[in-house]
């Protein structure tokens, strides 16, 4: 009768980058480390294009996505939900892109803090608890911030952002790039 030898305990790596980030050594490779050192920033374009100017989320993503713009990972959903906040954990930054509804300006920009938690319900969730469960479950957030895009038709079920909408997605896009080139050269110099 032979014997099992007693598995043992599987040691955890770090990610040079990401000292909170800790990986199984057999999926810590070369690939994952480069995405690290190619900076962690997320884009979440969120909405639903089937309801007129509240595409505007994922309409932002979508065009950020065909840019292809270095160190920059684009996902586009309809709602944020509570799995959100795994891919939050990856990330030194983190922006939250949505339509606005009665904006004074074609677009906001703020950025949000970890903190207490908006009411959680089966729905969907704001940037605020998807960051806080970030935090609460993983043990770190990035720096988070919200785009919201002002839009003025959502009443009727239709594809397609209204000329004031795609207006106000122009000008949220060139903001955006600008700022990402800024955010991605710091984060650059913070990884050197």
């Amino acid at each position: 009768m032979t014997r099992a030898c007693p598995a043992r305990p599987t040691p955890l790596a770090r990610c040079r980058c990401r000292s909170s980030f800790l990986m199984l050594p057999a999926t810590w490779s070369t690939a994952r480390h480069n995405r690290c050192e190619d900076k962690a920033m997320l884009l979440i374009g969120y909405g639903n294009p089937g309801r007129g100017d509240d595409g505007l989320g994922p309409a932002f993503s979508e065009g950020m996505s065909a840019r292809g713009l270095p160190g920059l990972e684009v996902d586009t959903d309809y709602q944020l939900v509570a799995e959100h906040a795994f891919a939050l954990s990856e990330q030194d930054i983190v922006i939250f892109v949505d339509a606005e509804i009665g904006g004074e300006d074609s677009f906001s920009f703020r950025e949000i803090l970890v903190g207490t938690p908006d009411a959680m319900g089966s729905h969907s969730l704001t940037p605020r608890t998807v960051l806080s469960l970030c935090q609460t479950l993983y043990g770190t957030a990035p720096r988070a911030y919200v785009l919201g895009i002002s839009g003025y038709e959502y009443g009727e079920v239709k594809e397609g952002l209204s000329e004031r909408a795609k207006a106000n997605l122009a000008e949220a896009e060139a903001f955006f790039l600008d700022w990402q080139a800024e955010q991605t050269s710091n984060l650059e110099l913070a990884h050197a």
